[in-house]
């Protein structure tokens, strides 16, 4: 591995995301999680139109998105539905323990994904290291445009109020700066 990789693999524990951008954004009783649509391998684009942000749990009440390996995101979806029946659809419980496991579990533990959660009340970004984020400002981003839409994301969010708009803009910024994020947009909201 070369060390521009190792800096980045160093800092998450995890191997750098390629090929989708993920975004949540809080404001005024509602969540927003948006994702692109494209999935990546190396250079060549496999497929435009995946779908990457979900609806969760009891009556669809969670919505989540993934960045990494698609396999590793369905267990990790399973996983999280389970936790929210076991705790009654208590999204920061159930988080909680999804990462305890991620993390100290042998099988779970070479899972390659991150994830952003969402309920009415809380919005989360796990990671396989055992983190539970919860962002500040309301406003968080993972994959490889993940970083332009959360600037993106945070420069609009002190002139509009709609957690749609802000999401959508963002993620038509990082689709026009990231070549492995593009403009078809999946978005799913919760709350008022």
């Amino acid at each position: 591995m070369d060390d521009s990789n190792r800096s980045s693999r160093d800092a998450w524990g995890l191997t750098p995301w390629h090929g989708t951008t993920i975004i949540g954004v809080k404001r005024d009783g509602r969540t927003v999680v948006a994702g692109d649509g494209q999935v990546s391998m190396g250079n060549t684009v496999m497929k435009p139109n995946a779908r990457k942000v979900r609806r969760i749990g009891k009556d669809g009440a969670v919505v989540a998105g993934f960045a990494g390996a698609t396999a590793d995101a369905f267990t990790l979806f399973e996983r999280l539905e389970k936790k929210l029946e076991q705790y009654s659809g208590q999204l920061m419980r159930a988080a909680v323990e999804l990462a305890k496991d991620w993390r100290t579990d042998k099988y779970l533990r070479n899972l390659e994904a991150l994830m952003i959660v969402a309920d009415k009340d809380v919005l989360l970004v796990l990671t396989g290291n055992g983190d539970v984020l919860e962002p500040e400002g309301g406003i968080a981003a993972i994959g490889s445009g993940g970083n332009y839409a959360l600037a993106a994301a945070k420069a609009l969010a002190d002139y509009e109020a709609n957690p749609e708009k802000i999401a959508r803009r963002a993620m038509q910024v990082a689709a026009d700066v990231c070549v492995f994020t593009n403009d078809r947009v999946t978005l799913e909201s919760v709350g008022d």
